[in-house]
Order: C-alpha cells, then structure tokens, then sequence
C-alpha cells in the first residue's frame, strides 16, 4: 500500500464517512431482513462490493499485481471467518436493534487482544487486561437484559439469541483480524481486501441450496419484491465504498490516529434506529456502550504508546466493516 503525504484531517474525515457508510449498509440490510434470508443478504452486500472495489484497485495502480497471494490459506480462513461474522452481524439486524448491534460488536478489539495473546503470543499487561475486563462488563451490562429471557421468560427469547449471535460474531471478527496480522506480514492491504470480498461472495452462494435440504423461510432464496432488493443493492455499494475510504483513510494518518473515530458509529446508529425504525436506547445499554467505547480506546491509545502493532496501517486497512 502506498502512503500519501500527512493529512490527518482528510484521513479522519475518511474514516468517519466510512463508518456511516457502513452504519447505512447495516440498516438496509436490516430493513430487508424480514424478506430475504442472511446468506441472500450477504450475496447482496458482497457482489455489489465488487464492481466497486475493482475500479478502486485499477484507479490506484493495484490491479492486478497486488492481488497476488504467497498466502492462499490464510485468505481462506479470514474469509471464513469474516463471513461467520458477517452472517451473525446479519442475523442480529434481523431481531435486534441496530445500535444494539453496533455496541456488542464493540466487543470485538476486546477479543483481539486475548486472541493475540494466545495465537500470536503478544505479551498482555496490566492496562490491556483493566481495559478487557472493563469492556467486558459493558457487554454484560448490554447483554444482561437479553439473557433474563431464558431464565425468567419475560422477554422473547429471539432477543436473547440474537444478542448472543453478534456476540458470537464479534469474536469471529476478533479471529479475522488475528488472521489479518499474520497476513499483513506477506501480503498487499488491497489483495486482502479483494479476497475477503470474493471470499463472501463463495460462502454466500454456498446457503442457496440450504433452503432445498430445510424449507423454512429464514433460509430460502427468494425473488426479493422491488424495495428490498434497491435496499440490497446500496447495501452492497455502501459497504464497497466504505471499505475503500477505510483503506484511503490511512494513506493520510496512521491507524492509531483514525482508530478511535470507529465509535462514531454509536451516534449514526442511535440516529437512524430512532429515525428510521423508532428504536430508542436503554439505560443499560448507554452505561454499557460507554464502558465498551472507553476499554477499546484505552487499548488503541496502550498499543500507540508501546508501539506493539505489527504492520499497523495495512491491519486497518484490510478490516472489514
């Protein structure tokens, strides 16, 4: 990846669009959840992601050299595992409400640093480990709601499941960046990007013949009617192009500095689930959300200040939103 001349204010400008661009990708899928089934929707956001992010790789010189692999395995698991991600990020939107959503996936730089510590063998002090157990709370605190539901049957248990879904999913996305760190070491932040996108499109396709083994609705194809299918297609069009300003955005600053603006995304998804579906947040979940936001920028400042990123810029640039 080629690097411009600093321009902190353009790379966090970058950034912040990118995180709405994703928050939008969330609630269109959300808002076609209740015609057209998780592995559909992720056929959606990933082939209209293509076309996009080839102009983009053409436009900056990257095609096709960068797209060359010495690491065709690694690709394969991130992919997977980004895509269990992305799955469970889909089935939450279906029950649960988007701000929701994006704060149980906050937990996910939680994860990285226990995955780290255990795959990669980094060293987890004391401030890494106040700040895990920190967030950790704050997802109790979010989830403890939820949960109730199989004990006191007060609330529909779909909730309860779904909550614990993106959770689920929040540590796969944790598992794809472990990946991404190996990754980083051979292989372009554009190939990365590129075969994650691919990769989705594959696994996506793979669902279609689930509906035929188990005709249920959650799981069949169908032919989405006229608005789904529009909310679909700018699905996949805003998560290509937020994928693309995320990796533009450090071209301009390092990581650490853009880093923190990911929890924009709290304001933009309070914002449209209030507007858009009458979603209004919690107590709990507020209380909860600021733990989260403030253990995950108390690890991205530590790992700032002790320099422990391993080829920080291209990490960010390869993640998915």
């Amino acid at each position: 990846m080629s690097f411009a001349s600093p321009d902190p204010y353009r790379a966090i400008a970058y950034k912040t669009l990118s995180v709405l661009l994703f928050v939008v990708m969330a609630s269109l899928v959300k808002g076609a959840s209740d015609e057209v089934p998780v592995g559909e929707a992720m056929f959606f956001r990933s082939i209209f992601a293509l076309p996009l992010i080839f102009l983009w790789l053409w436009a900056r010189g990257f095609f096709p050299n960068a797209l060359k692999t010495d690491d065709p395995a690694g690709h394969a698991w991130r992919g997977v595992v980004g895509s269990l991600s992305m799955a469970a990020s889909f089935v939450g939107l279906a029950v649960l409400p988007l701000y929701e959503v994006k704060a149980i996936q906050y937990a996910m730089p939680l994860f990285v640093v226990i995955l780290a510590a255990i795959m990669l063998g980094e060293t987890v002090r004391k401030v890494r480990l106040t700040a895990v157990a920190l967030g950790m709370a704050g997802v109790l605190i979010i989830i403890w709601p939820r949960l109730t539901a199989f004990t006191e049957g007060g609330v529909d248990a779909r909730l309860a499941a779904g909550a614990l879904v993106v959770l689920g999913g929040s540590f796969c996305a944790a598992m794809a960046q472990t990946f991404i760190r190996r990754l980083v070491e051979t292989e372009e932040s554009a190939a990365i990007v590129f075969w994650f996108t691919v990769t989705t499109t594959v696994v996506s396709i793979l669902t279609l013949p689930a509906g035929w083994i188990v005709p249920v609705s959650h799981l069949e194809w169908v032919w989405p009617s006229l608005r789904p299918a529009i909310m679909l297609v700018f699905a996949g069009l805003c998560g290509g192009a937020g994928q693309i300003l995320l990796t533009e955005s450090v071209r301009y600053a390092h990581a650490s500095v853009v880093a923190p603006f990911e929890y924009t995304s709290m304001i933009f998804a309070v914002a449209i689930g209030w507007i858009v579906f009458g979603d209004r947040p919690t107590v709990a979940m507020l209380v909860g959300s600021v733990l989260v936001v403030a253990a995950g920028v108390l690890i991205i400042l530590r790992e700032r200040y002790l320099k422990i990123r391993r080829g920080d810029e291209r990490i960010f640039a390869a993640q998915e939103g």
